[in-house]
């Protein structure tokens, strides 16, 4: 189907501009949101006669929520979450948690504004774009922790997971090495277990009681 964009859509174009594009895509969206009309002669006149208007409009709303955007950009917000010890979410956040926590903050967020690949489904630190316009985007930091002492330390640019998995090899290595090596064993030697150790203690006892009981004979 071909449209005429009554305001800038990513991909596609800027406000005036005729281009052509999946019906579905036009008629559940586009068309809809008034970001379109059909691409007709009517509606070419209509838009000719209102494009200095349209404009402006538009002009005014980008400089409103550049303002908007000033005052977003860079919040960050916490949102605590039941996470396993590998810290993978029982879950996820999704568009509509970072708008309520956006809101939360004093900031008139709707979720259709919130761009997200994908769910976040492990705790971190993560950017999360915001769209106030077709023009304007700014980022916010989603803060997705187990605990307020967990977000407070990814806050600092700490990265819990790694910091556990640290803390994990450094007690395993210390429970696995300690034996002292004996420093004239053969290389590939393994240190004795202590069977072996009781064992060979008490192999002189029982070679000095033969000995004795020859010597009586």
């Amino acid at each position: 189907m071909d449209i005429i964009l009554l305001e800038r859509v990513g991909g596609l174009g800027q406000i005036g501009d005729v281009v052509t594009v999946k019906d579905g895509y036009a008629r559940n969206f586009l068309l809809p949101q008034k970001k379109a009309l059909r691409a007709n002669a009517a509606n070419k006149q209509v838009f000719d006669a209102n494009r200095e208007n349209l404009e402006a409009e538009n002009a005014e709303k980008r400089t409103e929520a550049e303002k908007h955007g000033e005052k977003v950009a860079g919040t960050e917000i916490v949102l605590l979450r039941a996470a396993s010890n590998a810290g993978q979410l029982y879950g996820s956040v999704n568009v509509r948690d970072v708008a309520a926590g956006l809101v939360e903050k004093g900031h008139e967020i709707d979720k259709k504004q919130v761009i997200m690949g994908a769910p976040i489904k492990t705790i971190g630190m993560f950017d999360v774009t915001v769209r106030l316009h077709p023009e304007v985007e700014v980022i916010v930091k989603a803060n997705v922790a187990r605990s307020d002492d967990e977000a407070e330390l990814q806050s600092q640019g700490i990265d819990v997971i790694a910091q556990m998995n640290e803390d994990e090899l450094a007690a395993d290595a210390q429970a696995g090495f300690q034996h002292e090596l004996d420093p004239d064993r053969e290389l590939g030697d393994l240190p004795p277990a202590e069977d072996d150790e009781a064992s060979e203690d008490a192999a002189p006892e029982g070679e000095a009681a033969e000995g004795e009981e020859t010597s009586e004979g």
